[in-house]
């Protein structure tokens, strides 16, 4: 019986074979590392006429030849894959952070892979596994509590790594992170300059740096005007309902309260909620300030001020550095890691506004964190 599979046009076109580097070569009557040198940039260098050049990317577009990512990695020892691994992507701040850090990899030759951790240390083990196993180039990480021995053997292994939002004490790396500590000082300070004189902190009930680092900024501000400090640690789970409850509660139990500092920008959704619940009004009867903004504190009403991360310069900084490292790998051996700390910029809104002015003069100092 005779076989009419490949004398069906539709089919020929599945079963066409691919097009191979060889096969563009042999097309053009040129070598395969004149091919090679050309999809890779290197036609100048290699003094490969213009001429050549502009025949093998004609060619190359005409039949829509794909190169081999999997052969070329094992050739060049380069995936040019980067793993990003962060606490939430569905958060804006992080959400935002990865989007200009891809692009500019995109911009440069690398593509990511991102993952969420959700905090959690076992999760963020297998994750960085995972990335272990598909030979990424590079990590860039937003470390979970108890992977240092997990960031330890990526170091060993001098694969180029940066950290950012917070760090590890413990580990010498590069690094990427906010003073934060500064931004709870100054937002400490507005809010003690127009008058209101029982502000709380509401954090989370997390030890990592960057929370540490906030939760200070606000008792020096408050130490140096020998008041007292009134924090609220929150276990942050996936119920909702029992954070807002939480919230209701401390402000229930402590009226005396005028002025709220949040730790996070969902921590601020779920005490603006617990403020609408109890019918305050903002910043009459409580002023508000979030660490980090969010589109939602723009549009509410009042508008709510907000310690606002440079995500542009974090993203900028944390690519900059592992492309670097990525660019010159012997490097790294010998130099020390590379550290930076960027600031806040307190947008003041609504919400921290006293109507009435009844403002209290406060003694300012610059806070090294």
């Amino acid at each position: 019986m005779k076989n009419t599979c490949l004398e069906n046009p539709a089919m020929s076109e599945k079963v066409k074979k691919r097009t191979l580097i060889l096969d563009i070569a042999n097309h053009l009557e040129v070598s395969i590392a004149t091919v090679s040198l050309v999809l890779n940039g290197k036609a100048k260098q290699s003094r490969i006429s213009d001429a050549v050049a502009q025949r093998v990317l004609a060619y190359v577009n005409e039949v829509g030849y794909k190169p081999n990512h999997i052969a070329k990695s094992l050739r060049t020892g380069k995936t040019h894959v980067i793993g990003l691994v962060v606490e939430d992507i569905s958060n804006p701040f992080f959400a935002t952070v990865a989007w200009m850090i891809e692009r500019q990899a995109f911009e440069r030759g690398y593509r990511i892979i991102y993952c969420s951790t959700d905090n959690n240390p076992e999760k963020a083990r297998e994750l960085l596994t995972m990335f272990h196993e598909r030979h990424v180039d590079g990590y860039i990480i937003v470390p979970s509590e108890g992977i240092e021995e997990e960031v330890t053997n990526i170091l060993r292994e001098h694969t180029p790594t940066v950290l950012f939002d917070r760090f590890l004490p413990n580990l010498p790396t590069n690094y990427v992170i906010v003073d934060g500590a500064q931004g709870t000082y100054q937002a400490t300070l507005h809010l003690l300059a127009q008058g209101f004189s029982r502000v709380a902190f509401v954090t989370t009930d997390s030890v990592q740096t960057q929370m540490e680092a906030r939760l200070d900024g606000y008792t020096k501000a408050l130490a140096e005007q020998a008041m007292a400090p009134k924090v609220r640690r929150l276990a942050v789970t996936k119920d909702t309902e029992k954070v807002i409850a939480d919230i209701q509660e401390f402000l229930q139990a402590n009226p005396e309260i005028d002025a709220l500092i949040f730790s996070t920008n969902y921590l601020s959704i779920y005490g603006l909620e617990a403020i609408a619940r109890l019918k305050m009004r903002i910043p009459d009867d409580v002023a508000v300030i979030s660490y980090d903004d969010h589109d939602l504190f723009r549009l509410y009403t009042p508008a709510i001020t907000v310690i606002a991360q440079p995500i542009e310069s974090i993203a900028r900084n944390v690519i900059d550095i592992l492309l670097d490292e990525l660019k010159h790998p012997h490097a790294k051996d010998t130099s020390l890691p590379q550290q930076i700390l960027l600031q806040t910029e307190l947008v003041v809104r609504q919400s921290s506004i006293r109507k009435k002015a009844k403002t209290t003069v406060v003694r300012k100092k610059t806070l090294h964190s």
